[in-house]
């Protein structure tokens, strides 16, 4: 007896061990050089920052930001893919040589999706979910309204930003992120707390209090509040904000991180330009009775040195500046605070937008390329976010947001608008004699090289289709123009003026009707690759896409 009880716990144990392993993920991987070629689109740069702005107990605080980012990196992850997390340890795992492309590839893309090549699959043989892993595998819309229209009570939670959808059985559920993502956000909450202690700001140590307790509640409403009035020379970015990752609806906010430290020097010489955001709202080209002066008169504008990112932000095309809280609300109350990763900026400048102008801009207008003219349409891009519609009243009287309007075409929408705009403000401004009148001449031209830049991050991305709308509808007005014999293109100089005053007529009129058949019609006229745009983009493939960033304090590990 104890012998065949010996063999019997052995036989179990060995079963145990066997259903506990994890059966590999089958991958598909495209072939070594094609997956090298990807590779070489990113071109390794170290992102430096002055040390000397943050005193040792600072950089102490910034230890535990970035810890705590790494966490965001890991939530990011999930909602990408469901089976990410296990994809990477095999690869990690993996002894094939060849694998240590697929893993530096997947790392770059946090799944195994291209985002520069339209979502491709160079590791799966399956097309990108729509809804990433915020929704059921394979939920359509129909499923998703069809379950709202039997139980309206779950309107709030499903629609809600910080919610992930899941089946079970025949039902779907809303399921918070605070439950979702609990064994990641736990000690991210605790990380902050700790970052809390060691800061010698108030501000500082109550937003990231705050922003502790949202990770645990879910209600980011007050800790967006406490970012608004944030004081300190670090500046930092963590949890759920965008939602472009999910291109289904445009509901669910993904995780992030952005590590920074202020440049005062440059933040000061910007901060006028805050003073004007009534008289820019007041100047848009769209009707009186739609515009928005309760969005926020506070609405700082800070530059910033990057220092460490993770999560969302860091998959892909690297973000050169951001406009946060997107929350109403908070916009109503407080506005809303446009950051600029100037270090991140003069990398792309230097390293991706002159190469390519040099390639596609015609000669004569090529010393019109200045970084003054990128970094100020960048501003004014972030700036334009926070102006315009946000929540809006449908004509039965029902108030609601652009946002929710406009579902899926969002993203796209509102990013050639917060283009299309900026260089109508940056205009304004210069009308106004805050920028020099030289910055005209340079501004539309560095403009159009910019959108080259930007196309080459994936034709379907939110980027990519909005300048893609703004190209095909500029080129159709003869405002930008094409020298077949040179290939390249410039700027009309007497008509983009007009062209682009009236595109964003367009846009803001889409978002202050919320007009959903408007902007899916826009999207599929113009939002389209041509022949040109892809004849220029052939010429351009011996130039990086984006840089990749070597963080100083990933080197200090």
């Amino acid at each position: 007896m104890k012998k065949a009880g010996r063999m019997f716990i052995f036989v179990a144990i060995i079963i145990s061990i066997f259903s506990n392993c994890e059966q590999p993920i089958p991958l598909q991987k495209i072939g070594k050089k094609q997956l090298k070629k990807q590779l070489d689109k990113f071109v390794p740069v170290t992102i430096s920052y002055d040390q000397t702005l943050l005193s040792e107990q600072d950089q102490q605080v910034i230890a535990k930001l970035v810890q705590a980012a790494n966490y965001m990196d890991r939530i990011f992850l999930r909602q990408v893919y469901v089976d990410n997390e296990k994809i990477l340890k095999q690869l990690q795992a993996s002894q094939i040589p060849d694998d240590l492309i697929c893993l530096d590839y997947f790392k770059i893309m946090y799944g195994p999706w291209d985002r520069l090549n339209d979502n491709q699959p160079f590791l799966v043989s399956f097309e990108k979910p729509e809804g990433a892993n915020f929704y059921p595998s394979g939920m359509s819309k129909d499923a998703f309204y069809e379950w709202l229209e039997k139980q309206p009570n779950d309107k709030v939670a499903f629609e809600s930003n910080f919610t992930v959808i899941r089946s079970r059985g025949n039902k779907l559920l809303a399921i918070p992120y605070s439950k979702a993502y609990q064994d990641l956000l736990k000690p991210a909450a605790k990380l902050l707390r700790e970052a809390a202690e060691l800061a010698d700001n108030k501000s500082l140590q109550t937003f990231l209090r705050s922003r502790a307790e949202a990770f645990l509640s879910n209600d980011y409403f007050q800790s967006d509040m406490d970012w608004m009035d944030l004081d300190s020379n670090i500046e930092v970015v963590i949890g759920p904000y965008e939602v472009y990752e999910d291109q289904l609806f445009g509901y669910k906010a993904a995780f992030e991180a952005f590590i920074t430290v202020v440049d005062p020097v440059e933040s000061e010489k910007l901060s006028v330009i805050a003073s004007y955001l009534d008289a820019m709202e007041k100047n848009l080209p769209y009707p009186d009775r739609y515009k928005n002066f309760e969005r926020g008169g506070e609405s700082p504008i800070k530059v910033v040195q990057e220092i460490y990112t993770a999560g969302d932000t860091r998959a892909g095309a690297q973000t050169l500046a951001f406009n946060l809280p997107n929350d109403e609300r908070v916009r109503e109350a407080k506005g809303s605070k446009k950051v600029m990763l100037k270090n991140v900026m003069e990398a792309k400048f230097n390293k991706i937008l002159l190469p390519i102008a040099e390639k596609v801009i015609d000669p004569a207008q090529l010393s019109n390329i200045t970084f003054d003219a990128y970094f100020n349409h960048i501003l004014l891009h972030e700036v334009s976010h926070g102006l315009g519609p946000g929540i809006i009243t449908l004509p039965d009287g029902e108030k609601t947001t652009v946002n929710k309007m406009l579902k899926d075409a969002y993203s796209v929408i509102e990013e050639a608008k917060a283009d299309v705009c900026g260089n109508f403000n940056v205009q304004f401004l210069i009308n106004k004699n805050v920028f020099p009148k030289s910055l005209e001449k340079s501004l539309y031209t560095t403009y159009l090289a910019g959108m080259f830049r930007s196309v080459r991050f994936g034709a379907q991305s939110a980027h990519g289709v909005a300048n893609m709308i703004q190209f095909n509808y500029l080129t159709e007005r003869n405002a930008f123009k094409f020298d077949s014999k040179t290939k390249t293109f410039r700027v009309d100089p007497i008509r983009i003026k007009n062209a682009v005053r009236d595109l964003a007529n367009m846009l803001l009129v889409i978002q202050a009707k919320g007009d959903y058949k408007a902007a899916k019609n826009l999207i599929n006229n113009y939002g389209v690759m041509t022949e040109t745009m892809k004849a220029a983009l052939e010429r351009l493939k011996t130039i990086p896409v984006d840089i990749k960033p070597i963080y100083e304090v990933e080197a200090a590990d």
